[in-house]
């Protein structure tokens, strides 16, 4: 079993907070890391150093989409606090889905929120990949 994972955060958040929602997570969900295909965010956070160190450490493909693909997603979780920031009503759950190719019915965590220590923010949401 295959997953990609998708992630949205407050801007500069720590690496210990991003890796400790991922790791989180994915317990929820009865999974380790190696089920992990890649990591998929907004484009907006293409510069954020946490997203891009922990698909470095972790040897994970990172996937982008803009708001415009991420908003044509139906996702269970919409949030209007992220439409005004973000330009889409989810982040985590649209780009988890569409990294994974699948609809909303692949969706094996919805938006998993965590705060850190830094009292910052990150979502969490994982999609199982379509089998070949």
């Amino acid at each position: 079993m295959k997953v990609m994972v998708g992630v949205g955060c407050d801007r500069d958040v720590a690496f210990a907070t991003l890796n400790e929602s991922v790791r989180l997570g994915l317990r929820r969900v009865g999974l380790t890391e190696g089920a992990v295909a890649g990591l998929a965010t907004i484009d907006k956070k293409n510069d954020e150093v946490a997203v891009l160190e922990l698909a470095e450490v972790k040897g994970w493909p990172l996937f982008f989409f803009n708001a415009a693909q991420l908003s044509q997603v139906p996702v269970p979780n919409p949030s209007e606090t992220v439409r005004r920031y973000m330009g889409t009503p989810a982040v985590s759950e649209a780009a988890a889905l569409l990294a994974a190719g699948v609809g909303s019915e692949g969706l094996i965590l919805e938006k998993f929120k965590y705060r850190g220590a830094d009292r910052k923010h990150a979502t969490v949401s994982i999609a199982l990949m379509k089998e070949n």
